[in-house]
């Protein structure tokens, strides 16, 4: 496999990259992965902000709806699903 890389990249006339395959880099990627931060730095950098549902602009409309529109798909859908298997096995 890395001989056909090899004389891929020769042929392409890359030869910089062939010779960094012949000097002993010998993994996939030669370059090893980039850290973002230290390890105590969460994950997401916002993540102590982000669920402060107290300091929420509107939360009463927020919440008021977010509840209605998980409990009208949560009805809509089943009903939905009863009523096309309905129709389909009348009609078959």
């Amino acid at each position: 496999m890395a001989q056909m890389l090899i004389i891929f990249n020769l042929i392409s006339g890359s030869s910089a990259s062939a010779s960094k395959l012949i000097t002993g880099s010998r993994g996939l990627h030669a370059t090893g992965a980039k850290s973002m931060g230290g390890h105590d730095e969460p994950f997401y950098l916002h993540a102590r902000h982000m669920y402060n549902l107290n300091r929420m602009k509107h939360q009463k409309l927020k919440v008021s709806l977010a509840v209605f529109s998980a409990f009208s798909i949560g009805v809509a859908v089943p009903v939905y699903a009863v009523v096309f298997q309905q129709q389909k096995t009348a009609s078959g």
